[in-house]
């Protein structure tokens, strides 16, 4: 491996986490596991996921701890939002949890870690998944540099209600990035620029993902 995924967060409070994710990794098994990763040098993403049973002063908390995280380590590579989907979720079913974040929230939430994160974390990422095409576009108005790409498999957000699909092609995620006013440049994991073989063979079919390309192995 050369990466890791920075997910599970969720929201680094423990009294949070206790309702959101009983029987999850706590806060300092997750901060272990990302500084352990840096210190191998593998660099890894960061996230949060909001919009449930927390509150702004918890968003704010979260962020300030990935960004302290960032100056021992700098292994992060971005900061990705992750708004709370609720329609089929047990703690929203069960009247835990309120229904996502409202529109207002999405646009500030994104920009607080704009803002919080300066001169640690220079990528914010939005999820397409999540927020839906007009979301997207807000946020990538109010500075978020990063728009996270094609998912070939998404049950997590699917499940609990998301109606976005898990699967964009190149002109679809461009088009988005153009609808704000933002140019699109296609990247690697750690924001390398992408070999022109690589870029040549994505426009060839639109980033459209092809099994019948693959080699075959008999056995």
């Amino acid at each position: 491996m050369d990466s890791l995924p920075g997910t599970a967060a969720e929201i680094l409070d423990d009294d949070v986490r206790w309702i959101l994710t009983k029987g999850k990794l706590p806060t300092a098994s997750w901060i272990e596991v990302v500084t352990t990763a840096h210190e191998l040098g593998l660099p890894t993403t960061s996230t949060m996921m909001y919009g449930h049973v927390d509150n702004p002063a918890h968003w704010v908390a979260h962020i300030k701890l990935i960004r302290d995280l960032q100056a021992r380590t700098g292994g992060f590579t971005e900061f990705v939002l992750l708004p709370f989907v609720h329609t089929n979720a047990p703690l929203y079913l069960a009247g835990i949890a309120r229904p996502g974040p409202t529109h207002l929230e999405n646009r500030a939430v994104h920009a607080l870690a704009r803002l919080l994160l300066h001169g640690r974390i220079p990528n914010i990422q939005t999820s397409w998944v999540k927020l839906g095409p007009a979301g997207v576009v807000d946020v990538l108005r109010g500075g978020v540099n990063d728009l996270g790409g094609t998912l070939m498999e998404e049950t997590i957000s699917r499940m609990a209600g998301s109606e976005n699909g898990s699967y964009k092609t190149i002109a679809d995620l461009t088009a988005l990035a153009h609808a704000a006013g933002r140019p699109a440049r296609q990247r690697t994991t750690t924001y390398g620029e992408v070999s022109a073989e690589r870029l040549a063979a994505g426009r060839e079919h639109d980033g459209v993902w092809r099994p019948n390309l693959l080699p075959l192995v008999s056995g």
